[in-house]
């Protein structure tokens, strides 16, 4: 079984101005720790040759995360290194028109640790998708993130999904919720 890293809209400003001034500080203190998190997969599927799939949304021209701009800039703690796949995408789902399935087939990867932004949309859409794909799915529990809505923060949010997300399956393959001091990558992953 070979495992991929699949790192999903860990963009600039994808947090960027979507709370109150007052929880603004922890939504941009919770992406950091994701971040963190992230970082030290990366190394770890890196040092054990497991391929490290990003993921950048190309928003729209008034978006936040616009083609292009600097908000749209993936973040500088676990920019891609050489060999590493970049995809871009347009929709929550990180597989829809975009090239990542034949990417992860040409690679034999069979099972994927997913983390990244934003939880409900394209983390949720995307792990999903995968299972239907055929991918066995670990979630980085503690390696996703969004913003507050008007009913939920951004933790009650996280924490709904990962509860939603582990065991979710699709014929026999299945979604795990693990934190990211659990998930280790061998050699031959």
């Amino acid at each position: 079984m070979a495992t991929a890293l699949l790192i999903i809209d860990v963009q600039q400003a994808i947090v960027s101005g979507l709370a109150a001034p007052e929880r603004q500080p922890a939504l941009d203190a919770a992406l950091n720790d994701v971040v963190a998190r992230l970082r030290y997969l990366q190394a770890q599927a890196r040092a054990a040759q497991a391929p490290v799939v990003m993921v950048q949304h190309d928003g729209p021209e008034s978006h936040r995360l616009a083609l292009g701009s600097a908000g749209w800039a993936l973040r500088t703690e676990i920019a891609p290194c050489l060999g590493d796949v970049v995809v871009h995408k347009t929709e929550c789902d990180s597989f829809f028109e975009t090239d990542l399935f034949d990417r992860l087939t040409e690679r034999r990867v069979t099972h994927l640790i997913i983390g990244g932004c934003m939880t409900q949309y394209c983390i949720d859409t995307t792990v999903r998708r995968a299972v239907s794909l055929g991918f066995e799915v670990t979630l980085v529990a503690d390696g996703h993130t969004t913003a507050d809505t008007p009913d939920l923060s951004f933790s009650q949010i996280v924490a709904h999904h990962n509860r939603t997300l582990n065991g979710f399956g699709a014929g026999s393959h299945r979604v795990n919720a693990v934190a990211a001091a659990d998930i280790a990558f061998s050699a031959r992953t």
